[in-house]
This record gives C-alpha cells, sequence and structure tokens, in this order.
C-alpha cells in the first residue's frame, strides 16, 4: 500500500488541514488525557526560552560574561526558532505526526540535557540556538493534542486553548525559577526543563496522536529558500535584540547586518515567486488582506511587550528585586489565563475583529495607567494595570489566528506560508517591540538627565542643601568636609538619574497607549469601510433585481 495515498475518512475524522491529525471520536477520560498532554507540552515549549529570558542576570555572572554577550542567548534562540515552520509543516506532511512528535521531542529532550554541560558563553549560544530549531515544534505539537481534547463543535476554542498555553510560560517561569537556582544555580533551570521534556516525551509515547494523510512535499529548492530565508531571518533577529544594547549607530555589525538580511530575504522569495511549485505563495503573502493581519499582530504584539520591557524594567530600575516582583508576576499569570479562558469561551468566527479591539482597548487603558508612576511605585500599584495588560496579551491570540485560518481553509496551499507568517510576525512583533521601546527609553532618559542637571546648580539654595545632607549622613565615617560634599554630589546625581528612567518609562508607557489607541482607530476604520462597501453593494444587487423585475 502506497504510504502517500489518502485514506478512507469519515466525515467527523478527515483532518482540518494538511499536515494535522485526524479527529476520530474519543470517549471523556481520553479527551481530559490529551488536553492535559496538550498543556504539558506547550508549557514545556515555551519555558524553554522564558528560564533563561528571566535569569539573564544570575546567568551572566555564572558564565562570567558581559551584558551585551549575554543578549545573545535569547536572541539565538529566537534566530533559530522564527524560521524553522518553513520546514516542519512539510516534515509532519510528508512522514507523518507520529515520527515528527517522536523526533522532535527526543531532540528537545537531548539538546536540554546539553544545557548540563555548558560551561562558558559560547557553548551557552550554540546550544540555546539548537533549542531554538528544536523547540518550534513543541507548540504545533501542544496545539495538535489540545484539540484531541475537544469536540469538532468546539474546535476553535480548543486551538485558542493550545495556541496561548505557551504564553503562559514567561510569567510562570518569573514566579518559581529563583527558586530552582537555589537547587543547583543556574543548571537547576535546565534540570527542571530536561525533566519536563522526558515527562512530556513518556506522555506522547504513551498517548499518541490519531495519524493523518500523508503527502510527498520536499522538493530541492526547497532547502535552498530555508537556507536564504531562514539566514536573512536570523541577521534581522541578531539586529534587533542587539541594536539597544551596542546602539544601533555605534556597531558597523548591525549595519551590515540589516542589509544583507534585506538581501537575502528577498532573494528568497524571489526565487519562491517564480517557482511553479513553491514553498511560499508570494501572492496569496502580498494580498492586502494578508498584509493588513501581519501588520495587525506585529502591531499588537509591540503593545504587549510593555510588561517584559517597560514595567519589570521599570520596577528593576527601582532596584526591586525577584522576590518583591513575585505577587506582581502572579497577577499577570492570572491576567494571562483569565484572557485565554475568555477567549477561548467567547471566541466566535462571525466577530473575530471586536477581541482584537477590546485587547488593545484594555492594554491602551493599563499602559496609560502606568504612565503616572514615580519612584514611590511599588508592584501593589500596577497590579490592575498589568492584569489588564496580561490579559489582553492572550485575549488576542485566538482570534487572530483564526483569521489567518480562514485564508489556509480556502487554499490548504497557503499553510506553509501562514504558519511562517504567524511565527515570524509573533516573534519579530516582540522583538521589534522591545527594541523600539528599549530604544525609545534610553533616548528619553538621556533627555531627562540633561534637563534636570541644567536645574542642578551648587547655586541653588535647594540644591546646596540636598548636596549638605546627602553628604551629612556619612558624617560619622568621613570626617573630610570636601569629600563628604563630594559624597553628597553623587548621591544627588544618582537621584537625578533615577528620577530621569522614572520619567523615560513613563513615556515609554504613553507610547504604548498611542500605538494601541492608532491600531484600534485602523481596525475601527477598516471595519467601518468594509461594513459600508459591503451595505452598498447589497443595495446595488437589490436595486439592479428590482430593475429586472
Amino acid at each position: 500500500m502506497d504510504k502517500y495515498a489518502p485514506r478512507q475518512w469519515l466525515p467527523h475524522e478527515k483532518p482540518t488541514i494538511p499536515g494535522s491529525p485526524s479527529t476520530p471520536l474519543h470517549p471523556p477520560l481520553t479527551r481530559l488525557a490529551y488536553g492535559a498532554v496538550g498543556l504539558l507540552v506547550a508549557i514545556t515549549g515555551g519555558l524553554g526560552n522564558a528560564l533563561v529570558t528571566a535569569n539573564l542576570t544570575f546567568l551572566q555572572g555564572a558564565l562570567g560574561a558581559t551584558s551585551a554577550e549575554m543578549a545573545w542567548l535569547p536572541a539565538a534562540f529566537v534566530m533559530t526558532n522564527v524560521s524553522m515552520n518553513l520546514l516542519l509543516v512539510k516534515f509532519r506532511q510528508q512522514f507523518g505526526l507520529r515520527a515528527f512528535t517522536e523526533v522532535f521531542l527526543v531532540l528537545y529532550a537531548l539538546v536540554t540535557f546539553a544545557h548540563l554541560f555548558v560551561n562558558d558563553i559560547n557553548s551557552a549560544i550554540a546550544v540555546r540556538a539548537a533549542h531554538g530549531m528544536v523547540g518550534a515544534a513543541l507548540s504545533s505539537l501542544g496545539l495538535y493534542y489540545m484539540i484531541q481534547a475537544f469536540p469538532e463543535r468546539w474546535r476553535l476554542k480548543a486551538m485558542v486553548l493550545g495556541l496561548g498555553a505557551s504564553q503562559l510560560a514567561i510569567p510562570l517561569a518569573r514566579i518559581f525559577s529563583e527558586d530552582l537556582l537555589q537547587i543547583a544555580e543556574w543548571r537547576g533551570l535546565y534540570m527542571f526543563e530536561l525533566g519536563l521534556a522526558l515527562t512530556a516525551l513518556g506522555c506522547v509515547l504513551l498517548l499518541k496522536l490519531p495519524p493523518g494523510d500523508r503527502f510527498k512535499t520536499f522538493e530541492p529548492l526547497d532547502f535552498l529558500t530555508f537556507g536564504l530565508m531562514a539566514s536573512g531571518t536570523a541577521l534581522l533577529c541578531a539586529a534587533l535584540s542587539l541594536g539597544r544594547i551596542e546602539w544601533w549607530l555605534d556597531t558597523p555589525w548591525i549595519g551590515m547586518a540589516l542589509a544583507a538580511s534585506i538581501g537575502l530575504i528577498c532573494a528568497g522569495l524571489a526565487i519562491e515567486h517564480n517557482r511553479s511549485n513553491p514553498l511560499l505563495m508570494t501572492r496569496w503573502l502580498s494580498s492586502a488582506a494578508v498584509i493588513r493581519l501581519a501588520l495587525c499582530v506585529i502591531l499588537i504584539r509591540m503593545v504587549t511587550s510593555e510588561q517584559s520591557t517597560g514595567a519589570v524594567g521599570f520596577l528593576q530600575t527601582l532596584n526591586l528585586g525577584t522576590e518583591q516582583l513575585r505577587s506582581l508576576y502572579a497577577v499577570m499569570l492570572l491576567g494571562a489565563v483569565a484572557g485565554l479562558v475568555t477567549s477561548a469561551l467567547t471566541i466566535n468566527p462571525k466577530h473575530l475583529v471586536l477581541p482584537l479591539f477590546g485587547s488593545l482597548a484594555l492594554m491602551a487603558v493599563g499602559a496609560y495607567m502606568d504612565s503616572s508612576s514615580s519612584n514611590l511605585t511599588r508592584p501593589a500599584q500596577m497590579y490592575l494595570s498589568q492584569f489588564m495588560l496580561a490579559f489582553g496579551s492572550t485575549f488576542f491570540l485566538g482570534p487572530s489566528m483564526a483569521l489567518g485560518i480562514g485564508h489556509v481553509r480556502a487554499n490548504p496551499r497557503n499553510l506553509v506560508s501562514f504558519s511562517v507568517l504567524f511565527g515570524i510576525c509573533n516573534n519579530l512583533g516582540g522583538l521589534l517591540g522591545a527594541a523600539l521601546l528599549g530604544t525609545f527609553q534610553t533616548v528619553r532618559e538621556k533627555f531627562h538627565s540633561s534637563n534636570l542637571s541644567e536645574q542642578l546648580s551648587r547655586l541653588e539654595p535647594l540644591v546646596n542643601a540636598r548636596v549638605q545632607s546627602g553628604g551629612g549622613g556619612y558624617a560619622g565615617v568621613i570626617a573630610d568636609p570636601a569629600l563628604r560634599i563630594e559624597v553628597g554630589t553623587r548621591l544627588l546625581a544618582n537621584a537625578a538619574t533615577r528620577e530621569a528612567n522614572v520619567l523615560a518609562y513613563n513615556d515609554v508607557f504613553l507610547l504604548i497607549a498611542g500605538i494601541a489607541i492608532l491600531t484600534m482607530l485602523w481596525i475601527s476604520l477598516r471595519s467601518l469601510w468594509v461594513w459600508h462597501t459591503t451595505r452598498q453593494a447589497a443595495l446595488s444587487d437589490s436595486n439592479r433585481g428590482a430593475s429586472n423585475q
């Protein structure tokens, strides 16, 4: 029997899209088991990068690296992760879901095990790059398991839960990762992740996905396209990740990387545009509807980066540690779970734009609330705003994915293109948001520092009194009055720098609110235009029908 011959499926069993599993009827306990395994696999894949991202400062000391070198760890993960869907979708279609599941989970466990032997920054970067490649498979694997847990009429809800479960990894990692560091220092993180990977591997071996159709899909030219696109997106990710740290205009390699990435990506797209059986459907990707969807996802992902780049960075600037921020992380996790569950319960294929509008409105209000922060702001004052931002960050995922899936169902050949598009928009949107907000914060901090410094003249009585009082606190240990004045001056300069950072972060919060509001206006105007043109077309058709009668 030809392994690529299409199977005969019952109507309810037929795979939704090529490369996905069939959906036979399962008893309730089996559905529950599929849901639990799907949640485990999705969170395991998300924690792969979240544990490192949440503990970069500690890992920097353990590896003896600079902050710029440490930025390569999350960058290396994203560089290899972002373009893997180019091959993974076709791998599932040609070799089957079971081979896909077992091969990539075994590789994931092996790469995680390799983390235990990392002893310097170079080996850490290499292992993180390998982790990004194999970790890309786990998000889709968790989604497929979650689909098996729900009946057909709730399949869209299953997709929301399967897609959003990996988004819970970052707040989870921030809550408990400090305890793992106390077990075996930085190796404690990887020992926990290895345990999760082995548990997930055992679960998927015990509870296998139903088979799907297999097709002969790979062509030699696919690998040339993958090489060009993967290299181009990797260079783009590296530039976005390191640009604000090494600074855009001071580091020549950033400009060269950006130029090379544009050339490589354009070369890959040019090859695909002229192929008879392309890997990427360039004409579909360049359609107005797809461009609008991609732009919408990127803008929303930029807004959601407020939590990692904005609120957490702001509180860390005020010297708050992980233990003091743990309650805030718990609120973020609660908000993300609430947004995910609400999205699953309320999603409606006929009304997918309204949830996008609602999530942006919540994030705009939350960011605006944070824009009045001061050096006395503590996590308790940010609970409500961060809950709203976390809620909105998961509430938008399902509807945005569903909007694209509609195009894929109309033409299954667009599946690879959509998987790549959605993955790139999510990853690059987050990187672009972090780069934009981080750069904006740095520029505004220099601006506010300059303004504050101009006002700190020793000729001002209040400034002189502040210097005297600051140095007076060291009178018991510093006898020299001149040294006490110097200490007081440094303390005042440190306070001015702190206030400049506070003002800069407030500007960042306002910028995020502005981006969210402008995106809402764009979505609203577009929706009104679609409604108007649809209504005019309906009136024209009715008038034409009346005249014919």
